[in-house]
């Protein structure tokens, strides 16, 4: 491949969601909604979290990563998405293009990281309750949040600094709202069989390591909330994680479905949506989800309420 040919790309061009006039007010007041609401409700569970003791444990400090997480790689896209539905120049810088796919890539790795790791803090909650703040000291969750920051900043720069070498020689218009692997890879004109390698093989064995390590600890969990003998205090210890079951079903299940499905199906105009949901709308989902399901997280905002008030 000609070197001079791949020096020259400076910027590439989003198509964006729709060109169809009449659907992007509505659009742009939906997803508006959707990512104010993303914000505040991510915003006001880390500050939450930060300001109630009662919420100082574990769990609640892995769900304030959870909630950063989802604000950093929504706000990576979300705003860039907003201004484009009504731009007549939707380009992005190349190097622009590159940081946006590094901090999504980043968070998102992390945030799959992190929900097995939610799965083990379950776990050891609900197995050995006497010695839980021993095995789940605050040096053990900083090191478990340091190694899954880790690994999501190391996968990251490999996908982008693979993706990012490419040559893209030919139109520079991405067919989506942000920067992602397929799109980008169907506009370079190099080989990409190696960039597809790594994305099967390092993101599906995330992917598959922390599906396991979700499975594996809900099934210790299963077995030990069947050996409490009363009812009561089974439904007590389940309940405290249908909210995180929840959350792994629905972004494990979007995960699964854009990366892994058979190359025959894929779509951009069906990726686009898919993406918009785990963009905006999974980000929005996983504060309110806890938020709703959650005794303590209720008292404490009630707590936040009455004493604003």
């Amino acid at each position: 491949m000609d070197k001079e040919n791949c020096s020259t790309v400076s910027e590439f061009f989003f198509l964006g969601i729709t060109n169809n006039p009449g659907m992007k007010v509505t659009l742009f007041i939906t997803f508006l909604v959707v990512y104010l609401t993303n914000l505040l409700a991510n915003l006001g569970m880390i500050i939450l979290i930060r300001l109630d003791s009662r919420l100082h444990t574990p769990m609640y400090f892995f769900l304030s990563h959870l909630s950063f997480c989802d604000l950093c790689y929504s706000t990576a896209i979300g705003p860039k998405m907003l201004v484009d539905i009504f731009a007549t120049d939707r380009s992005i810088p190349f190097y622009g293009c590159a940081l946006q796919f590094l901090i999504f890539c980043i968070f998102v790795d992390s945030e799959c990281l992190l929900l097995a790791v939610m799965a083990f803090d379950r776990y050891k909650a609900i197995s050995d309750p006497l010695l839980y703040t021993v095995n789940m000291s605050s040096r053990v969750c900083s090191l478990l949040t340091a190694g899954v920051y880790l690994v999501g900043m190391t996968d990251s720069l490999l996908h982008t600094s693979l993706t990012f070498r490419l040559c893209f020689c030919g139109s520079k218009e991405i067919n989506h709202f942000f920067c992602d692997v397929p799109p980008l890879l169907l506009l370079s004109c190099s080989d990409t069989q190696v960039n597809e390698l790594v994305i099967f093989t390092v993101f599906g064995f995330i992917e598959l390591s922390t599906i396991s390590g979700v499975l594996v600890s809900y099934c210790y969990i299963i077995s030990s909330i069947l050996k409490i003998r009363s009812a009561e205090g089974r439904f007590k210890a389940f309940s405290t994680c249908t909210s995180h079951l929840t959350a792994v079903a629905i972004f494990q299940g979007t995960m699964l479905f854009m990366y892994f499905r058979p190359s025959s199906s894929y779509s951009l105009d069906e990726e686009k949506m898919t993406s918009l949901f785990y963009t905006l709308v999974i980000p929005m989902l996983n504060p309110l989800i806890y938020s709703l399901r959650n005794k303590d997280v209720k008292e404490a905002l009630d707590k936040l309420r009455s004493s604003v008030c």
